[in-house]
């Protein structure tokens, strides 16, 4: 187990790199950054769901750490993770006229070699927020924000975690690639009924890592070395689905690294024409890729100045919102329109489904568990080769 004890709030008491980018709300409404006032940190609330984005500061009695984490809730407040030592501490801010509010929530003292903690990416609903910590040999989910007593330990994991995707639109489920025996796999934290099942295992030897997941569509985007031992490949897959996974070679970038960052959410049951997008980095910048499971290349298209790398979201409609701030506009918001799709075709990569020899793509996972009688259950996540296709999580 991880050796964190909470510290708790009196009753009453009113990461990212700050150079990369910034987190937004899983709606776009919100997002929070660091920014600088000459060598002085402090944070930043973005308002991005009204006719013009604006933002407003939220600096605090001193100035803030470079690696202090930040993430917006759906009511506009922001939630700080500080560290001093060992101890992490938690605190929500909110603009008071002039000044800045901060409610405490509480602290965590992590002891002990090896031991990390750090903020999951943001829960669907914007009304909680949760951390991970990893420990040698086993990581905990932890809620940070949303509840009544401080930080709370939810599940125990064991293994080395990382990651953290939702799978579902009620902060239910949540997808972290775990380390076990040598070897990566997704698996799925049930925070509500405090269980783990496999997720994704490509073959019994691969790294299989989960990087980001349409509730709507069960678009997964996958990075695995499974095809290509030692080197690792982006793939996609469906929640749910018999069809393998498939690993396009339009995702090869020769002297590039892709990392999607991005899908767009609405296309319920299509997962072929979701838009995914992403950074691409390469000996002559970083820039914005669009990329269509049923298509066959990647369309290469201008980040524009000032992007906060890697920050971004899609609405249902295909407009792509991507955040910049620069000296002339220190709040912007830039929109690219997707590409119309071109006609549905064969989908390129798929590994076929036949029983594979060692070291190839096809799936071999254990079934997930039963949840057993409790209240009634949310539908579950199934292992991408045991489910048809009518079983997608959508909720």
């Amino acid at each position: 187990m991880t050796a964190c004890a909470i510290e708790s709030p009196s009753v009453g008491a009113d990461e990212r790199s700050p150079e990369r980018g910034c987190v937004l709300t899983a709606d776009g409404a919100y997002a929070a950054r660091l920014t600088r006032d000459g060598d002085s940190w402090f944070p930043e609330r973005w308002t991005l769901d009204g006719p013009e984005p604006y933002a407003v500061p939220l600096p605090g009695a001193q100035p803030e750490e470079p690696g202090t984490g930040l993430q917006p809730l759906g009511d506009g407040r922001v939630l700080i993770h500080r560290r001093a030592g060992v101890r992490h501490l938690f605190a929500l801010l909110y603009p008071t006229g002039p000044g800045t509010g901060e409610l405490p929530l509480g602290a965590m003292e992590c002891a002990g070699p090896g031991i990390r903690l750090g903020l999951l990416p943001p829960a669907p609903g914007g009304a909680r927020a949760y951390a991970l910590t990893v420990g040698p040999r086993s990581s905990a989910v932890w809620q940070v924000a949303g509840g009544t007593a401080g930080p709370e330990r939810l599940v125990e994991v064991p293994g080395r975690c990382s990651g953290g995707v939702w799978l579902d639109r009620a902060g239910r489920l949540l997808a972290l690639d775990r380390e076990l025996e040598g070897c990566v796999k997704t698996v799925v934290v049930d925070l509500e009924l405090g269980e783990v099942t496999p997720l994704l295992q490509i073959t019994p030897a691969s790294d299989d890592r989960l990087l980001m997941a349409d509730p709507d569509s069960g678009l997964l985007l996958i990075s695995s070395d499974a095809p290509s031992p030692g080197r690792e490949r982006l793939g996609w897959g469906v929640l749910g689905s018999t069809l393998p996974v498939r690993f396009p070679t339009s995702l090869r970038l020769p002297e590039c690294a892709a990392v999607p960052f991005a899908i767009q959410p609405g296309q319920v049951l299509e997962p072929e024409n979701c838009a995914v997008a992403l950074r691409i980095d390469g000996p002559v910048g970083t820039w914005v890729g669009i990329w269509r499971p049923a298509e066959r290349r990647v369309r290469h298209l201008a980040a524009p100045k000032g992007w906060l790398t890697g920050s971004g979201l899609w609405t249902p409609e295909g407009v792509l919102r991507l955040p910049y701030a620069t000296r002339e506009t220190p709040c912007g918001v830039a929109e690219l329109r997707a590409p119309a799709g071109e006609p549905r075709a064969r989908v390129e990569g798929a590994v076929p489904a036949a029983a594979p020899a060692a070291g190839t793509a096809a799936e071999e996972v254990a079934e997930a568990a039963d949840p057993g009688p409790a209240k009634p259950p949310a539908p579950r996540p199934v292992p991408l080769a045991q489910a048809p296709l009518g079983r997608l999580v959508t909720n």
